[in-house]
């Protein structure tokens, strides 16, 4: 493997982040949202972590303000911080980040409603359906749906393009 600019070239000529890019990009993202919380009056423990090739960045209600994070726990809000969080890193690393960012264990949430999801699309399939579609869903949302459409024998594929890439499941 060759290094360039923070990144390692693979065999295959596709360019991967090095853990130390992926704790750079952590620790500018932690900054980032340190800075929110403090302009938004809010009390936040934030973990840093390196998972599947990303940055990943946790922030928990501190003891004495359990429950205030409740209000930028929603999903929406989450998918829209995590993007001004990727811009920050950007502009200060100068590399696109695919940090994931999580608010309150909202990320624990959107995985136990994707799992049943997934289990009423594989219960459609049982009942005979040739093929289940899902709502349209983020990159990493559908990544997660793959892993979990895997776990359970099925095969799934996405489609479209943009806000209106889905996944289709299908008997393996």
């Amino acid at each position: 493997m060759t290094t360039t600019s923070g990144a390692e070239t693979t065999e295959s000529g596709t360019d991967e982040p090095t853990v130390a890019h992926l704790e750079q990009e952590g620790d500018v993202a932690a900054d980032y949202i340190e800075e929110l919380l403090d302009i938004a009056d809010l009390d936040g423990d934030i973990e840093l972590d390196v998972r599947d090739g990303r940055a990943y960045v946790s922030v928990e209600a501190s003891e004495e303000g359990s429950g205030a994070l409740r209000v930028l726990s929603d999903p929406e809000t989450v998918r829209a911080l995590q993007e001004l969080t990727r811009i920050a890193v950007q502009s200060k690393t100068g590399r696109f980040s695919r940090l994931i960012l999580d608010i309150g264990g909202s990320r624990d949430t959107r995985q136990s409603e994707l799992e049943q999801l997934v289990a009423r699309a594989i219960e459609r399939l049982g009942d005979g359906a040739g093929q289940a579609s899902l709502p349209a869903m983020s990159s990493y949302e559908r990544k997660l749906v793959h892993d979990i459409v895997a776990e359970r024998g099925y095969v799934s594929e996405s489609y479209g393009e943009g806000a209106d890439r889905h996944t289709v499941i299908r008997r393996a």
